[in-house]
């Protein structure tokens, strides 16, 4: 015998047996009283039964009628019909069919769900046939308020709401009733037929409808959320996330306010204009408190939205005032924000201001903001908010997020203030301690152009040394700001102190290097065996490259370090980097410096620069390089042409960073104008250097410089014969001072003694410095020279 089932068809089956337990719980049964399976089987039916009240009789459809516990907790009258059956084992099992009884109180909530959704509910619900007809609609639903079904049943959705109902909203329609998809939260601003002029955002979503057997589809459901104001909120609050990372990017007052401008511009207004202080605007410190009614602004940047007809009322950087009063000044006065939700061109104010309001009516501005700029205690202007494209005036809502663009954009305009001051004074720090003016010398002609940025740690020198010699120096100190512009003063005085002693370019690179490394100690007072040592010898670091040109000899010794290659041009247009070793940057504490000797060609241009000009405009240095080569290639009249065509030659667009460009002509000293002599190690030749000497002064005309002269190389010839070893030598150099040069075999140098009055000797370099210009002593390879320079007569040529 086989296991009964529960009867199919309308309602919901199950089994009981002889003893009224369920044996058999069908999917309807549990889609009527909300019961699983699990839950009832082997449990007495009567639990699911309540007890039947007064005047419970036969149900309108023909069964007798009792009270079922739904498992929500709710009563349930149901239509019952039973009938016997045999079970399995022979005994009598009961077939019961349970229908939802008329009336009932879950088909009551249903009618009262279905009545309230479509009559009393918010939420649009539109119910479309196959064709997008309307057939059934939410009266109560935003926009569909007043409008009577009569008017708009049976018509295609797009004609009764054209504002709302798009291409794009037909197409997923269109693509619910074909594949069943439901579509959840779909986005769409639009126009609703209540109030077309006003713009709204509406959440949209849709299921398709079928009938009971889920083979005919009968249209689709749309429900429809007005989303204006959640859209707003998720607006503003993505509209300052945006200000946080597109505000303030640079150090820069002009591009701070105008990344503002952007950005309140694109997410709230038609039309921003900033003014700051014209403190502000220059870097300067503004003072404390409210803004007096006749202050100066500038304009630092004005944005308007796409299509919008407001234009600017005045140009970037230009002054501006507002009249008294306004909510413009009554916004610097009182530091609150103001609204003017409905501008009313008749409003007294605007009588105060009229080339504003006029410039207000051409624009047909309807609403306007004013925010004050405020950071840290201080006023730095003000923000303008406009609204003329757009309907809708500005709310209570818009006044707060504006204020908070604004306190956002004011601490970093402050910023960028404090910035602007830090850098103008480095600048000037910078221009002050750089040389004012190239010094005039015969060795070479030379030009450069400093272009600062940052206030950065280049500089250059050229330096006059002794033997109508000089010293080209470009250097450049890591890093940006006074700190920097401090290293580079303290490295410049150290490069011209050790160029007084004639120090050759490597030894004067090494004494960089540890003045480098000593100064890095002293920022953090490490000793130099401490690993932090190393990490902030390289923060603290420089480049340098040093070259002394002899144009007598025209050789050119050159040392470097870690700066970029000097680049020669030859009078026979051949350009080539110079072949000098790198060598370590100073402050690394490296390997010893090396240095270069060159024969140069008179005519030969030197140039000297850091690695600002050649990085402009690409991260590839060698190809800056090549430019450079490129233009110094075509030689120019003159030096300062050369340099201007090197900056010219620059990427378009691309500003140099910190960038010096040194360029120096060599010029060789004819042999008539240096007169040399070997001398023999003899007291008696003393009297010959003075004949010698009388003679060449005569024949250079310099009769006047004889007496001084021939006192000078008397004793220096005789400190050389008697301390010295040989070979000595005599030179005499007409530059634009008369040169004495005595030179010999001995490393030890002589100075300057302070004699009693009963010493007999040592008053001879007392004597030369008293009656010469300058003298000194500088060591060479083989020895050392001592010499000394007196002023040529005036009138005498150079």
């Amino acid at each position: 015998m086989t296991t009964p089932r529960a009867p199919s068809g309308a309602g919901a089956g199950l089994l009981v047996d002889a003893h009224g337990s369920i044996l058999e719980w069908s999917g309807a049964a549990e889609a009527l009283l909300g019961y699983p399976a699990e839950e009832v089987l082997g449990r007495p039916v009567t639990e699911l039964l309540a007890e039947p009240g007064p005047g419970v009789g036969p149900a309108a459809g023909g069964g007798p009628a009792v009270t079922a516990r739904h498992r929500s907790g709710f009563p349930l009258e149901v239509e019952i019909r039973v009938r016997p059956q045999a079970g399995r084992d022979g005994t009598v099992v009961w077939s019961v069919l349970l229908t939802a009884a008329e009336g009932s109180e879950l088909r009551e909530i249903d009618r009262a769900v279905l009545r309230a959704l479509f009559t009393e509910s918010p939420v649009g619900l539109h119910i479309l046939d196959p064709d997008l007809r309307l057939v059934r609609f939410n009266t109560a639903s935003h926009g569909m308020r007043g409008v009577l079904p009569a008017e708009v049943v049976g018509r295609r959705l797009r004609d009764v709401a054209p504002g709302v109902v798009t291409d794009g909203i037909e197409r997923i329609l269109r693509h619910v009733l074909d594949t069943g998809e439901p579509v959840i939260d779909f986005v769409q601003p639009g126009y609703p037929p209540s109030d077309p002029a006003l713009q709204r955002v509406f959440s949209m979503s849709a299921f398709r409808l079928q009938d009971a057997s889920a083979t005919r589809v009968l249209g689709v459901a749309g429900v429809v959320i007005d989303a204006t104001e959640r859209y707003r909120a998720r607006a503003r609050l993505d509209l300052l996330n945006d200000a946080s990372t597109r505000i303030g990017t640079t150090l820069d007052v002009l591009r701070t306010a105008e990344e503002f401008a952007e950005v309140a511009a694109q997410g709230m207004a038609d039309a921003v204009a900033v003014d700051v202080l014209d403190s502000v605007f220059h870097g300067e410190a503004p003072g404390p408190g409210p803004v007096a009614d006749n202050v100066t602004l500038r304009r630092a940047a004005f944005r308007s939205a796409r299509g919008d007809r407001l234009r600017p009322d005045c140009a970037i950087g230009e002054r501006t005032s507002f009249s008294f009063p306004t909510p413009f000044t009554q916004c610097l006065n009182d530091l609150r924000p103001r609204l003017v939700k409905h501008l009313d061109q008749d409003s007294e104010w605007v009588a105060h201001d009229p080339l504003r309001a006029e410039w207000l009516r051409a624009g047909q501005v309807h609403s306007l903001m004013v925010v004050p700029l405020g950071a840290r205690g201080v006023v730095l202007g003000l923000a303008a908010f406009y609204r003329s494209k757009t309907a809708e005036p500005f709310e209570a809502d818009d006044l707060t997020i504006a204020t908070e663009l604004a306190a956002r954009a004011a601490v970093c305009v402050d910023n960028a203030r404090r910035y602007t001051r830090e850098r103008n004074a480095a600048l000037t720090l910078q221009r002050s301690l750089l040389p004012q003016r190239l010094p005039s010398l015969t060795a070479v002609e030379a030009a450069y152009s400093h272009i600062p940025d940052g206030a950065g740690g280049t500089w250059f020198d050229i330096i006059a040394l002794p033997g109508a010699r000089v010293a080209l120096v470009v250097g450049d100190v890591h890093g940006h700001g006074m700190q920097a512009v401090a290293t580079m003063g303290r490295l410049r005085a150290a490069v011209h102190a050790l160029a007084g002693l004639d120090l050759a370019p490597d030894e004067l690179l090494a004494h960089l290097d540890d003045l480098m490394v000593s100064l890095a100690e002293e920022e953090l007072q490490l000793p130099r065996s401490d690993p932090l040592a190393a990490e902030v010898a390289d923060a603290m670091s420089a480049t340098c490259v040093y070259a002394v040109y002899d144009p007598i000899s025209r050789h050119c010794v050159l040392a470097r370090a870690g700066h970029p290659t000097p680049v020669i041009a030859y009078p026979d247009g051949t350009v080539e980097g110079a072949d000098v070793p790198g060598g370590p940057a100073l402050g690394a504490g490296g390997p010893p410096f090396e240095v270069a000797e060159l024969h140069l060609p008179e005519g030969s241009v030197l140039v000297f620069y850091t690695e600002g000009l050649v990085r402009a405009g690409q991260n590839d240095q060698r190809a800056g390089v090549r430019r450079l080569q490129r233009l110094l290639a075509h030689p120019r009249s003159s030096v300062q042409d050369t340099c201007d065509a090197v900056i010219y030659g620059q990427p378009t667009g691309h500003p140099l960073e910190d960038a010096i460009l040194l360029v120096a002509r060599t010029n060789a000293l004819s042999a008539d104008r240096v007169a040399s002599w070997t001398l023999p190690s003899d007291p008696a030749v003393v009297s010959t250097t003075r004949a010698l000497v009388d003679r060449q002064l005569a024949t250079w005309g310099l009769q006047e410089l004889d007496f001084t002269t021939k006192l000078v190389v008397s004793e220096l010839v005789t400190n050389a014969i008697r301390y010295g070893r040989e070979p000595i030598q005599l030179r005499l150099i007409r530059d634009r001072t008369l040169i004495c040069e005595v030179s010999d075999g001995s490393s030890t140098a002589p100075h300057v003694r302070h004699p009693r009055v009963s010493d007999e000797g040592g008053r001879g370099l007392l004597l030369i410095a008293q009656l010469t210009q300058r003298w000194g002593t500088r060591h060479t390879s083989g020895g050392k020279t001592v010499w000394a320079e007196q002023t040529l007569p005036r009138g005498e040529p150079s």
